[in-house]
């Protein structure tokens, strides 16, 4: 008899631990109606076939035959992705040779443009004299679409602040080092509060640690830290626990890794709303920003998320 009822302890005990864990991670009490927003990656851009991509393929020299005139990182690309819908606008900044951001992927000029060297090895005057279309080809380099088209068109951060001056954007430090981020405060340390909340900074933890430093609401993202803070949501997260490290922040999680955090998907986003911390699905495996660039994908979005959904394709997947 003593044996049976310490066999009934135990299995009261797993239980009440079973429900409890239930009880934390279940959706069945979310709200599922709620709709996703939409993540546009630099602008309104030239896409190409990600599966050719390597660490040193130069994109613009694989594009899709165009489909729209518009450039990567331009004014008139985020601006049209905010007309087809787009919630936020993901942009990359190069800081100059005279201390300036340069809104601009790529390090090394020569990938799209009609110069050559490092970006840091100019000043903003002379970035502006370069065509940002000239390096475009989709046959291999018999034909170039766009070239004579980018000549004056590369922005300066000031630029697209000023355009926008009410939009959520995602601003990514692309040489992300303490300097640059030290360049970006100099941008953002008058910005009111309300406006500061629309602003998220990606790139590498140095940079961000400094901008933290600064200011530790501001929302921000780094590899290291996604690492570090999921890994502690993984261990504790299933008892309704938010670890710190995820406060203010904005994850990017491949949607076929996201099924294995706690409460996926509608009570994890909720709780991640609880603490300035926005959730943003993306394809594949997350390594080369792969997007939700078809109407099929837009399928496998689970029903009711209310995150953000990174897309390539903006002017494809609106309106659905």
């Amino acid at each position: 008899m003593k044996k049976l009822k310490k066999r009934w302890i135990v299995l009261g005990i797993m239980g009440t631990f079973i429900l409890l864990l239930w009880v934390n991670n279940t959706n069945l009490f979310t709200e599922k109606t709620g709709t996703y927003k939409l993540l546009a990656h630099r602008g309104l851009a030239q896409t190409f076939d990600i599966s050719k991509v390597e660490a040193d393929t130069n994109t613009a020299e694989i594009i899709y035959e165009p489909e729209h005139e518009y450039l990567e990182n331009t004014i008139a690309s985020m601006k049209m992705a905010f007309e087809y819908g787009a919630d936020v606008i993901e942009f990359d900044v190069v800081r100059t040779k005279d201390s300036q951001l340069a809104v601009f992927h790529d390090i090394e000029l020569s990938m799209i443009t009609d110069g050559e060297g490092a970006i840091t090895n100019y000043t903003m005057d002379e970035l502006k004299k370069l065509d940002v279309g000239y390096g475009y080809t989709a046959d291999g380099g018999k034909t170039f679409p766009f070239r004579g088209k980018g000549v004056g068109l590369m922005p300066e951060l000031t630029e697209v602040l000023a355009t926008f001056p009410d939009k959520d954007l995602l601003i990514h430090l692309q040489n992300g080092d303490l300097e640059t981020a030290k360049i970006l405060w100099t941008y953002l340390d008058n910005m009111s509060a309300d406006r500061l909340a629309q602003i998220t900074i990606y790139g590498d933890d140095d940079g961000l640690t400094y901008l933290r430093e600064q200011n530790s609401s501001i929302r921000v993202l780094s590899r290291k830290r996604l690492e570090s803070a999921l890994l502690q949501y993984e261990l504790l997260g299933w008892t309704g626990y938010i670890p710190k490290e995820l406060n203010n922040m904005e994850i990017h999680i491949p949607l076929n890794y996201a099924k294995y955090l706690w409460g996926w998907p509608n009570k994890f986003v909720e709780r991640m709303k609880s603490v300035n911390t926005r959730v943003v699905i993306v394809e594949g495996n997350g390594k080369w920003s792969e997007g939700f660039d078809t109407l099929e994908s837009l399928d496998k979005i689970p029903q009711g998320f209310s995150g953000y959904v990174w897309t390539n394709r903006i002017d494809v997947i609106s309106g659905n």
